[in-house]
């Protein structure tokens, strides 16, 4: 294993998206420094992702973290820093759901626990990162938004809320880092057929499972999470040198359920 390998930080990365991101991610050479709060504290995590990445001979470090917790994120990038020696890369896919209700029926508690889990903590995790991202030769953040900022929904106010804003991070962080050669962009996946992606498929349609939703949709299938993460690397590789401040869409022209 070579120690100059590059370092792709991702949170979010226990299930669903942050995990296929971890995978695919080594798949193109990166070594994993794997966040979520859902790891044991002994920093280990669900065995597939770790023997996937393991397989393609890059190591896959795993850490429990809060990224809702401004000192919980300070800590595990310094901890990162300090284990890997550099990073190249911030992919922060963590992310949580609101209830669901309208704005007025909404706790501030709730819509603080969503800013602070989508949006502050990619700020947290960006401030500490970003003087290490600026010494790498290919840096990169990328902050995983909704398709709920451009078609918004009644009910969802603290999710769209929280995803606007950290777009508005991400659009703010590729005007003042592109000096440094850092390039930063968003994802916005609409349907994904994952964990949450199931759960709004329960409430919205009473179906168990977003794949079951497959034969309604324009390419044949729901996005998966490893659609999503494919588009992540692109962003990420040599190839988009001259991509920054983006918003990609991912959702195979499926933009609402009214095709099903």
């Amino acid at each position: 294993m070579s120690d100059t390998a590059p370092v792709a930080v991702v949170t979010g990365a226990g299930k669903g998206i942050g995990a296929a991101v971890a995978r695919r991610l080594s798949d193109d050479g990166y070594d994993i420094a794997a966040i979520d709060l859902t790891f044991p504290a002994e920093a280990d995590d669900e065995p597939d992702t770790r023997s996937r990445v393991e397989a393609t001979g890059r190591r896959y470090a795993a850490y429990r973290a809060d990224v809702g917790d401004r000192s919980e994120c300070e800590t595990i990038a310094d901890t990162i820093l300090a284990d890997h020696g550099r990073v190249d890369a911030l992919i922060h896919v963590a992310g949580i759901s609101s209830r669901g209700g309208r704005i007025v029926d909404t706790t501030a508690d709730e819509l603080t626990r969503l800013l602070a889990v989508h949006t502050l903590g990619g700020f947290h995790l960006a401030r500490a990162l970003v003087p290490a991202l600026r010494s790498s030769d290919n840096a990169n953040i990328v902050l995983m938004s909704s398709l709920a900022t451009s078609v918004p929904a009644a009910g969802s106010g603290p999710y769209m809320m929280a995803k606007a804003a950290a777009e508005a991070l991400a659009y703010t962080l590729a005007l003042e880092e592109a000096e440094f050669g850092i390039r930063v962009n968003i994802v916005a996946p609409g349907l994904v057929a994952t964990d949450m992606g199931d759960k709004f498929v329960r409430a919205a349609t009473g179906l168990d499972r977003a794949a079951k939703l497959d034969s309604g949709t324009p390419f044949g299938r729901v996005t998966r999470a490893e659609d999503v993460a494919d588009t992540v690397a692109f962003l990420v590789s040599e190839s988009a040198r001259q991509i920054t401040g983006q918003r990609i869409e991912v959702h195979g022209g499926l933009k609402t359920l009214s095709t099903t």
